[in-house]
């Protein structure tokens, strides 16, 4: 670890012992967002979240597909994320990083257990279903990839047009779009960093470098339906609970950011 990171883990820690953060947040604030869609014009859906000084893009783009075996009647949905490396010095172009692949899964996982794409309303007709794929693009990374990742994600599905459906020639029409992607149920997630004994929300690159645990709970408002732990330390069960709480009362902010981006 570089002389730098050491001074600012410390610096971190020592405003933490007086219940501050360098930003001025209280522990469960969260950084400035900023959420526009429709920012590219070839995709059905897009979205660029600023959650501080980070910054993540999102694109929808649906193309029509075999239908799976162990699913044959609906559609289908894959994210895949990249950490370009113009975010961050240590970010490198080439294979999936095991944080590039961490951070579509627990995406995914929120999306899905969510049910928020209609996968069964994907389905056209014998053997051929819409695949719903959204890329996520790390633009700058300033820490907590993961919400801002999701709320990305979330505008971009809600402000996704589906392409009309060529019977003929089996393929989708990109150049009409005109109905909404039917969204069942938004989601939101909140990420939380353990650092020493305090708990704090939406943790920077800093506050990151410095945390012993790291969790990740994604939820509906009224359900909480993944989480994901993070990193070598642990949380109590009172402490998730405490957490669980937290979270769900974040919801209806977060999800008026998102609906007032995709114009709902």
């Amino acid at each position: 670890m570089e002389g730098f990171d050491v001074v600012k883990i410390s610096y971190v820690k020592e405003l933490l012992l007086k219940n501050a953060r360098e930003d001025g947040r209280k522990m469960m604030g969260f950084r400035p967002i900023k959420l526009v869609t429709n920012v590219i014009d070839h995709a059905e859906g897009s979205a660029q979240v600023d959650l501080g000084a980070t910054r993540v893009l999102a694109a929808v783009k649906l193309q029509v597909e075999e239908t799976m075996e162990d699913t044959p009647n609906q559609g289908n949905l894959m994210v895949s994320s990249e950490l370009l490396p113009l975010a961050h010095a240590e970010f490198e172009s080439g294979p999936p990083s095991p944080e590039s692949i961490e951070l579509s899964r627990v995406v995914d996982r929120g999306i899905r257990a969510a049910e928020t794409v209609d996968l069964p309303g994907l389905f056209i007709e014998e053997g051929k279903a819409w695949t719903v794929f959204i890329d996520l693009y790390v633009l700058n990374y300033n820490g907590n990839l993961f919400d801002a990742s999701m709320m990305a994600a979330m505008a971009a599905l809600a402000s996704a047009k589906m392409p009309k459906y060529d019977s003929e020639k089996k393929e989708g029409i990109y150049t009409e779009r005109t109905e909404p992607l039917k969204i069942n149920r938004l989601a939101a997630s909140t990420t939380f960093a353990k650092v020493d004994k305090t708990i704090l929300l939406d943790p920077n690159i800093h506050e990151e470098n410095a945390a012993s645990a790291r969790i990740t709970i994604a939820n509906d408002g009224n359900v909480v339906r993944a989480m994901q732990k993070g990193l070598g330390g642990s949380f109590s069960p009172k402490e998730i609970e405490s957490l669980v709480d937290v979270s769900l009362s974040k919801y209806d902010e977060l999800k008026r950011i998102i609906e007032q981006a995709a114009g709902k």
